[in-house]
C-alpha cells in the first residue's frame, strides 16, 4: 500500500511530498532544512531512494542535493536543466521504482520552466498521484515570467499544453500535488490554492482555466493578470543550479544592547520578529517589524539589499530558531547575531524604546472629517490597488517603500494594506527613517465602514 506525506511551507506558499510503500520512497522537490524530510521517512521506517525536482525553482533553495547526499538517494533532475552538479538526468517517459510496485513516471510539462517535469506516481499499474510542481496548480498554473522576458509568452502556451497533456494522460480520480500554489508568488492566481485544498484531474478539468479556455484566450488572460515578482527569486535559480550549500542551523551569536546599537550603526539590518502590537508599543529605534507569523521569508528576502547581515530580536530562542529555518530556505543563511526577552534590554541605559500608533479606518475618517492635514499611504501591490483605493492616498507598494521613502509627502503618515501585516513593515520603515506614522491595522474592507471615499474602476464611492 502506498503512502503520500505533504510538508507545507505556509510563509513560502509551497509544499514538498513524501511518497513511497513498504521499505523505498521518494522525496519531490524537498526544502532547505533537510531535518524535517529525514523525520518524515524515519517515522515511516521508509529508505529515501529518490529524491525528484520538478525543475530548478525560482522562490526557494532547495535541499534536494544535500539530502540525496546524506541518504545516498539517486537524484531525479531533468535532463534540460542546466546545473553544475552530478546528477541524475531524467527525460520524458523515463520510470525509476520506488518500491515494490511503485513506479514514478516522467512528464515533460514545460511551461514554468522549460524543462519543467512532472512526475506520475503508479501503484501496480494503476496511476494514484501527479506531482505537478510549477505546472498544473490548483485552479491555476505556475507563472510562465520568471525565466526570461522573452519567454514569457511562448512559455504560456506551453503550460496550456503541458495542462492539456496532463489531463489527457492521467484519469479523471488522480490526484493533483502540486508544489506551489499556496500562496506562492509562483502561482499565475494569488487566489487559488489555498493551503487546505486537495483537487484532482478531474476537478482540474472543469475549473482550471488551462483546461476550460482555448490556448489564446488563456495566455491572454495568463499575460494580464502576472504581478511584481519578489526581488530575491533573482537569486535563488542561480543558487539552486550551483548545487546550494548545507544549511546551518546553528545559533547565532548573542547580541547585547551595545553590539545592537554599532550593527545599526553600521547600516546592518536589526529585525524585530515580534508580533506588529508589540512592536508599536516599544522597540529599537532603526529596528524594522517582520513578524515570524507571517510572511517573513518572502517579504524580509524581497525588502532586504542582498547580502545585508540582518540581526534577530524575538519574544523567545524559539521564534529566533523558527525564524532561521525560514530565512535559510530563502538563502539568508546565517544571521549575525540575535537577542531575546525583554525590550528594555536591547537599548543602552539612559536610552527609550521608541513607538508609534496602530490605528482603524475608522479613526482615519474621524481625522479627515476634522480637517487633519495627513498623507494617507497604500502599500499594496499594483494589482489590489486597482481595484479600488482610498481617495486621495498615495501608492507605494511595499517591496518599493525603502529605496522610495523619499517619496512619501511631508506630514503623518498614515499607512494601509490589506489587512495590517505589510503596514506593519511599512511603518517600521517610516518610523525608522524619522518620519511621524501611524500604522493602520484593519482590513481594507472596512475602510468604507467609516465613510472614507473610495475610487473604484468606473465610478467614486
Amino acid at each position: 500500500m502506498f503512502f503520500v506525506d505533504t510538508l507545507e511551507f505556509e510563509g513560502l506558499g509551497n509544499r514538498s511530498y513524501l511518497a513511497g510503500g513498504s521499505a523505498g520512497a521518494v522525496v519531490v522537490d524537498p526544502p532547505r532544512d533537510i531535518d524535517q524530510v529525514i523525520a518524515a521517512a524515519a517515522r515511516r521506517g521508509v529508505r529515501i531512494a529518490f529524491v525528484a525536482e520538478t525543475h530548478v525553482h525560482n522562490d526557494y533553495v532547495t535541499g534536494g542535493l544535500e539530502l540525496a547526499r546524506v541518504t545516498g538517494a539517486r537524484y531525479l533532475v531533468p535532463a534540460g536543466a542546466h546545473v553544475s552538479f552530478a546528477r541524475h538526468p531524467v527525460a520524458d517517459g523515463d520510470t525509476v521504482t520506488v518500491d515494490e510496485g511503485l513506479v514514478l513516471h516522467a512528464i515533460a510539462t514545460p511551461g514554468h520552466t522549460p524543462h519543467h517535469t512532472s512526475y506520475a506516481l503508479s501503484e501496480n499499474g494503476r496511476d494514484v498521484a501527479v506531482f505537478t510542481g510549477g505546472s498544473l496548480l490548483i485552479g491555476t498554473v505556475g507563472r510562465p515570467d520568471l525565466v526570461e522576458p522573452r519567454l514569457t509568452e511562448q512559455l504560456a502556451r506551453a503550460q496550456h499544453a503541458s495542462a492539456h497533456r496532463l489531463a489527457d494522460e492521467l484519469e479523471d480520480e488522480v490526484p493533483v500535488l502540486p508544489t506551489h500554489g499556496f500562496g506562492s508568488f509562483c502561482s499565475s492566481s494569488q487566489a487559488a490554492g489555498d493551503a487546505g485544498d486537495a483537487t484532482t484531474i478531474g476537478k482540474e478539468r472543469e475549473t482550471n482555466d488551462a483546461l476550460t479556455l482555448d490556448v489564446d484566450a488563456f495566455v491572454a488572460r495568463i499575460l494580464a493578470g502576472l504581478d511584481d515578482v519578489p526581488a530575491y527569486y533573482a537569486h535563488m535559480g542561480p543558487a539552486n543550479a550551483a548545487g546550494p550549500a548545507p544549511v546551518d542551523l546553528t545559533p547565532p551569536g548573542r547580541a547585547d544592547a551595545e553590539e545592537i546599537a554599532s550593527r545599526l550603526a553600521a547600516g546592518e539590518w536589526v529585525v524585530d520578529l515580534r508580533s506588529r502590537t508589540a512592536f508599536a508599543e516599544g522597540h529599537v529605534a532603526g529596528a524594522f517589524n517582520f513578524e515570524g507569523e507571517g510572511k517573513l521569508a518572502t517579504y524580509l528576502a524581497w525588502l532586504i539589499p542582498w547580502g545585508k547581515p540582518v540581526t534577530l530580536l524575538a519574544d523567545t530562542p524559539k521564534q529566533v530558531a523558527d525564524a532561521q529555518r525560514e530565512l535559510a530556505r530563502v538563502g539568508i543563511d546565517r544571521p549575525a547575531a540575535s537577542a531575546t526577552g525583554d525590550p528594555a534590554d536591547w537599548i543602552g541605559e539612559g536610552e527609550r524604546l521608541a513607538s508609534f500608533p496602530r490605528a482603524r479606518f475608522a479613526d482615519l475618517a474621524e481625522v479627515r472629517e476634522r480637517g487633519d492635514d495627513v498623507v494617507v499611504l497604500d502599500v499594496r501591490r499594483d494589482s489590489e490597488r486597482a481595484v479600488g483605493h482610498i481617495e486621495g492616498s498615495v501608492h507605494i507598494p511595499i517591496h518599493e517603500l525603502h529605496r522610495r521613502i523619499g517619496d512619501v509627502p511631508d506630514g503623518v503618515v498614515w499607512v494601509h494594506c490589506a489587512g495590517g501585516m505589510r503596514a506593519a513593515i511599512a511603518a517600521s520603515l517610516l518610523d525608522a527613517a524619522g518620519r511621524d506614522v501611524v500604522a493602520v491595522d484593519d482590513g481594507f474592507d472596512a475602510a468604507t465602514d467609516p465613510g472614507l471615499s473610495l475610487v473604484r474602476p468606473g465610478r467614486t464611492d
